[in-house]
């Protein structure tokens, strides 16, 4: 067994805090301290080369994509893209990063916004830790996106932390067990929320979605903050029934067709940012212009990259925690 990372949960997830020997003692202890181990902690590979499993499957990688770099050109005769320290701009899309900051002292809080338009839906795509799909398989947001050659990317929905939702990426089914509200990327730039008890993954992928997202809750309801938000459990898995109060937080929001917003608010760090609610949160992506928005993964998974850096400042200590999977823009 390979050393496994000292990982805290908090806002909502089992904390962890776990080294290799610590896990053969307590496993010699049985019972559900094992149990939860296994199911929290050691890792499930369920596909170990997504890269190949979807080539399998649609007839050519949909992750990894290779292209220009800024101030290069193709060959091709395409137009190089341009990137500035917070600006990238190519044939395929055009990414605008910024900074806010609110309030003051303790109350502060500083989020990143990332305005995408996008000539293509499927521009924006996903890609899985390790290059794996299962369980428990986590690497942080910037070295997934690095491995991915990633200009932009955010951490995706922590869908390795449970076995329920429905995954579909770049037009692939990797799970189908619907559970909660979810969010449905259509490769025609269409995104919807959605009943993820109401259909199957089959059908959506007939339907034409490119990707899903299953966290939640959705954030707003035509443009309006939808009801009920502080009160939604996302999981009900031990030690994740809650994700309520001030915390650090990630969204995606849909301004138009192939028009993107996505934030990522820091949190726990009174003086630089506290976090918000989840109708703050609401409240902000309807200040953008959404008229619907998705929570996803949070607290000290919250996190954006572009262009080779780290763009926020997780937990106030400048330093990103593993997440499963992230949602990113090739160069």
């Amino acid at each position: 067994m390979t050393p496994l990372k000292n990982t805290e949960r908090k806002g909502g997830r089992v904390r962890r805090a776990v080294v290799a020997g610590a896990v053969a003692l307590t496993l010699s202890a049985g019972g559900a301290t094992a149990w939860a181990l296994d199911r929290f902690v050691v890792q499930h590979v369920e596909i170990p080369d997504v890269s190949a499993y979807e080539a399998s499957q649609v007839g050519t990688s949909q992750t990894g994509t290779t292209g220009t770099t800024a101030d290069t050109t193709t060959g091709s005769g395409t137009t190089a893209a341009v990137t500035t320290d917070t600006s990238y701009v190519s044939e395929s899309s055009n990414i605008s990063i910024s900074t806010v900051t609110t309030g003051s002292g303790d109350s502060t809080v500083t989020y990143y916004v990332a305005d995408v338009v996008l000539d293509d839906a499927t521009t924006l795509k996903s890609a899985f830790a390790e290059d794996s799909f299962g369980e428990n398989i986590t690497e942080t947001t910037s070295a997934i996106a690095e491995a991915n050659n990633a200009v932009f990317a955010i951490n995706g929905d922590y869908y390795g932390f449970r076995d329920t939702g429905i995954v579909i990426r770049n037009g692939v089914v990797f799970r189908d067990e619907g559970a909660r509200q979810g969010l449905a990327f259509y490769a025609d730039g269409t995104v919807k929320v959605y009943d993820e008890t109401a259909t199957t993954a089959g059908q959506l992928l007939a339907d034409g979605v490119w990707n899903t997202l299953s966290f939640g809750p959705s954030l707003l309801d035509n443009g309006e903050v939808a009801e009920g938000i502080e009160d939604v459990e996302v999981d009900t898995n031990f030690g994740n029934h809650s994700i309520q109060g001030e915390q650090p937080r990630t969204a995606v929001g849909i301004i138009g067709q192939n028009h993107l917003v996505f934030v990522v608010v820091d949190g726990r760090s009174p003086g630089y940012s506290a976090g918000v609610t989840m109708t703050g949160l609401a409240e902000i992506m309807q200040g953008l212009g959404a008229t619907t928005a998705y929570n996803i993964d949070g607290g000290g998974s919250s996190t954006m990259y572009f262009n080779g850096d780290l763009v926020n400042n997780p937990l106030g200590e400048n330093k990103e925690r593993g997440t499963s999977d992230i949602l990113y823009i090739g160069e």
